[in-house]
């Protein structure tokens, strides 16, 4: 296992740096074994790598599956994904053992490297081969926006009509860096791991750029009767 934490490629050995910090606190038994283990060397250290990376190998594929209707992969393509996450995920969990405290258990801090590496993975996979890097504007991309929004062929002039005052709205309310978003995965069906990665920013962050901005979008429908005010609701 020495290859999937990086000692085979090059890089320094761990130091003492690596050790759990004085001040940590006191650990549940398992957690302890663990934190033990990994900030050992030899036998046992090989041996706590093995075990865990088969864990997070097994979060990892778990992960993509939960995903899979979403993004469309399967097969050796979702399995070298998350040989690709566990690995990775190992090397910075060994790396940063001395940074755990003991305010979850271990496996569950451990956990959280596997789930961000799979969601780092899905977003780089989705940019590298070209299927969500067209987030421009364009009339076509607007003439789909009443299939977004589920309009039947009775509603289909109507949802025209609304399509061209978002478009109008979204011109004059939003942001370049909202508008951008809104686009992404409203009218293009950017997956949000790729756009989070894409934007260098958080999912958390997206989200709420996402908010402001239908808010603002609503705001201007609203003052210019393409909707009607709902009482009692907040915008």
């Amino acid at each position: 296992m020495a290859s999937v934490v990086g000692q085979e490629q090059g890089e320094p050995a761990r130091t003492a740096a690596a050790t759990p910090a004085d001040g940590a606190r006191d650990l549940d038994p398992v957690s302890a074994s663990w934190v033990r283990e990994l900030s050992s060397a030899g036998v046992a250290y090989e041996t706590a790598c093995a075990r865990l990376h088969a864990d997070l190998l097994r979060i990892a594929k778990r992960e993509l599956a939960r995903r899979r209707s979403r993004f469309g992969f399967d097969g050796p393509e979702a399995d070298d994904l998350a040989h690709q996450a566990a690995a990775d995920a190992l090397l910075a969990i060994t790396r940063k053992i001395g940074d755990f405290r003991g305010e979850s258990r271990f496996t569950t801090w451990a956990y959280r490297f596997v789930v961000l590496e799979v969601s780092a993975k899905i977003g780089r996979h989705f940019w590298s081969t070209g299927s969500t890097q067209r987030v421009e504007l364009d009339g076509e991309d607007w003439d789909r926006l009443p299939d977004r929004l589920g309009a039947g062929p009775a509603e289909s002039s109507e949802a025209r009509a609304l399509a061209a005052a978002v478009r109008t709205a979204a011109d004059e309310v939003l942001t370049r860096h909202q508008r951008r978003v809104f686009v992404s995965l409203v009218l293009d069906a950017v997956p949000l791991d790729a756009l989070v990665l894409e934007l260098g920013s958080s999912r958390n962050a997206v989200y709420k750029t996402m908010f402001d901005a239908r808010r603002r979008l609503r705001d201007h429908l609203v003052a210019h009767g393409y909707l009607d005010v709902i009482p009692g609701r907040r915008s």
